[in-house]
């Protein structure tokens, strides 16, 4: 059964407003009612979890969610997450329609589990997570709508197998638990080509736990199955690596990967991409390891003025990939001082500071895809200077 994307939308509005979840666009709404919920010791403890969770520890993790599962802390927590939900409730609900056996792993206290659920009560759904405290909220939830078409599990896939079969299996912000984790470089700063080191990509999967998550996952997807995975990924270093763990199991693109876009109250979060993805012989479409696409890119080196009018506005500043496309048109640049160097973190950084037709730039790259180009004119080279001093005492 198809639904209009308008019907789903205003379905999960509702659906979050039954458990207890508000919408804010301002923070300073949102933070004054968290404080009229809970305690000045309440959220210390939440403060606590948090930092711990960070550091990426198993069992701190586990914690952390046990602690977010608590009827006090679970509306004002998630609150924040409501148009995630929403973005990512609404895609994934629009391709439920041809399955009949719906897996959702890593479902939390079975926010969204639910309500696909209701939405489509001929279908069977299993929600699976780590955290007994979540899957305890989530079961009493189900019962309480009396859904007879769903159930909850406690599994974690890192010390158990998954059981039963599926031919749709969800995944979203449950495969990749580091969120710290930079990825996989690039082969130097002058490109965003990754080699195929078998042994970095291991690391990677190691290191985040996305490969035995989807080892478990593959083993329980029928072979005609699909998956729908979001994770955050948006960053090609940590794109490109989590695309080829999809690929090395067979698993193909149904469609276009889609970017995601949201707020978490005012903050503005580039989520993603949302792939959908299948098993089979079919052609399909090809993996894409370019960085994103800007209107960066569109760099007219003639255009730029020779006068900003304003002291505090460079003539050209791009903070994105773009910003390397830029650079290289600066085919008559004189470099006055320049470094190349490995840094603290492990990436091999570039910084450049230069002039070309009496304006002066400063150049950064390094192999995690970051760029930058800021470009100002001679009478501000000394801005310029002092930022590449900044640099360079970051790099020591």
């Amino acid at each position: 059964m198809k639904m209009d994307s308008d019907f789903l939308r205003q379905a999960l509005r509702d659906h979050l407003a039954w458990w207890g979840l508000k919408h804010f666009s301002s923070d300073r709404d949102y933070f004054a009612w968290q404080r009229r919920q809970l305690s000045p010791k309440d959220l210390e403890r939440l403060a606590l979890h948090i930092e711990r969770k960070r550091k990426g520890n198993r069992r701190d993790e586990i914690a952390f969610y046990d602690l977010t599962a608590h009827p006090k802390i679970y509306p004002i927590l998630y609150s924040q997450r409501c148009e995630y939900y929403e973005e990512i409730g609404v895609r994934t609900a629009a391709h439920l329609d041809q399955a009949k056996d719906v897996l959702d792993f890593g479902c939390g206290i079975g926010v969204l589990t639910i309500f696909y659920a209701r939405l489509f009560p001929e279908k069977h759904f299993v929600g699976v997570d780590r955290s007994s405290a979540s899957i305890v909220v989530a079961q009493e939830k189900a019962d309480r709508l009396g859904l007879r078409n769903l159930r909850f599990e406690c599994v974690d896939v890192e010390t158990d197998p998954l059981s039963g079969s599926y031919d749709l299996v969800v995944a979203t912000h449950a495969l990749v638990q580091s969120e710290q984790d930079p990825g996989l470089p690039s082969r130097s700063w002058r490109t965003f080509e990754r080699g195929h080191d078998p042994t970095q990509q291991l690391s990677f999967e190691r290191r985040t736990g996305l490969g035995i998550r989807l080892d478990r996952l593959c083993r329980i997807l029928n072979s005609y199955g699909r998956m729908i995975v979001n994770e955050k990924t948006r960053q090609l270093a940590r794109r490109v690596p989590f695309q080829r763990a999809l690929a090395n199991r067979e698993l193909k693109l149904a469609e276009r990967p889609a970017l995601i876009r949201y707020r978490t109250v005012e903050e503005v979060v580039e989520d993603g991409p949302f792939y959908v993805l299948h098993r089979g012989s079919e052609e399909t479409m090809n993996w894409d390891e370019e960085p994103e696409q800007d209107q960066g890119q569109l760099f007219d080196l003639d255009a730029v003025s020779l006068s900003s009018g304003d002291v505090n506005v460079p003539l050209y500043e791009n903070h994105r990939p773009s910003a390397q496309t830029a650079w290289e048109q600066l085919k008559d640049r004189d470099v006055m001082r320049e470094i190349t160097c490995q840094a603290s973190d492990g990436r091999q950084v570039h910084a450049e500071r230069g002039s070309f037709r009496r304006q002066h730039y400063l150049y950064c790259a390094n192999t995690f895809d970051q760029r930058q180009l800021v470009i100002v004119e001679e009478a501000r080279s000394a801005m310029l200077e002092e930022y590449y001093q900044e640099i360079m005492r970051g790099l020591v």
